[in-house]
């Protein structure tokens, strides 16, 4: 019982340090990661807008696509990296 208590004292010291809940943190925190992986896989600055995303995307897709003896995984993750990139846009600037 005193885990729980521990718990959930530590989740309420934490909504009142950050005003989120440590779970909302976590996500905000993991997207954060994704977003960075995925402009370091496309090689794109934080600021990049929509078309700079496409013609890095088209880029990769052109060196690692499987016709030009790259694998369906890479593939895969580049368009993964897109997908995320874009939607971080917001829906105005996704096309």
């Amino acid at each position: 019982m005193n885990f729980v208590a521990v718990i959930v004292l530590g989740s309420l010291v934490v909504k009142g340090v950050t005003g989120q809940w440590p779970w909302v943190l976590w996500q905000t925190r993991d997207a954060r990661q994704r977003a960075e992986r995925a402009r370091r896989l496309l090689g794109l600055e934080a600021d990049a807008g929509r078309d700079a995303i496409i013609s890095a995307h088209r880029r990769l897709i052109a060196q690692v696509h499987p016709d030009r003896g790259g694998s369906n995984a890479a593939v895969h993750e580049a368009n993964d990296a897109r997908d995320i990139l874009l939607e971080r846009l917001g829906p105005a600037n996704r096309g």
